[in-house]
């Protein structure tokens, strides 16, 4: 595996997923905006009972790194809390999951799908910096008078 992508690799990710109307008020925007922070603050507080409750039954996890090694699916809400656990183990550091430019791609009542950048931060050696970047496709379901993640893609342009 190559240490980092090669540039607009992920451009066929982003666009096979074809912009639709946002048929949501501001305020369930927000909530969905509000799921997403949940899920990177459950990451890194280490969090898995904020982690499982951001993720519907049967969500799924797939992630490409640095635009060659696929990793997942992860499918289902115990796999994925294994798969995190595990994950989570093995981090010596404080990581910081930053989802910036957010945007909610096309959304109704019942779904969304949004896409965001991941700057991936780590406090390792003393000192802070970089660690990661990406992006990420969410789709997101509502039920039961929540947003939670039903589908995940993580795409990193470097390995870590």
């Amino acid at each position: 595996m190559s240490a980092k992508a090669a540039p607009g690799w992920g451009s066929s990710y982003l666009t096979a997923i074809p912009p639709g109307p946002v048929a949501l008020d501001p305020a369930e925007q927000f909530a969905v905006h509000q799921a997403l922070a949940r899920y990177a603050f459950a990451l890194d507080q280490q969090d898995l009972t904020a982690l499982e409750a951001v993720l519907t039954e049967d969500a799924t996890w797939t992630f490409k790194i640095a635009g060659e090694n696929d990793l997942g699916p992860v499918v289902g809400r115990p796999a994925i809390l294994e798969f995190a656990r595990d994950a989570m183990g093995a981090e010596t550091d404080q990581r910081r999951h930053n989802l910036v430019n957010v945007v909610v791609h096309s959304a109704d009542a019942d779904t969304a799908l949004v896409h965001a950048y991941l700057l991936l931060t780590s406090n390792a050696g003393g000192g802070s910096g970089v660690i990661a970047t990406g992006f990420y496709t969410f789709r997101l379901d509502h039920g039961g008078g929540e947003w939670r993640i039903a589908e995940l893609f993580l795409g990193t342009d470097n390995a870590w």
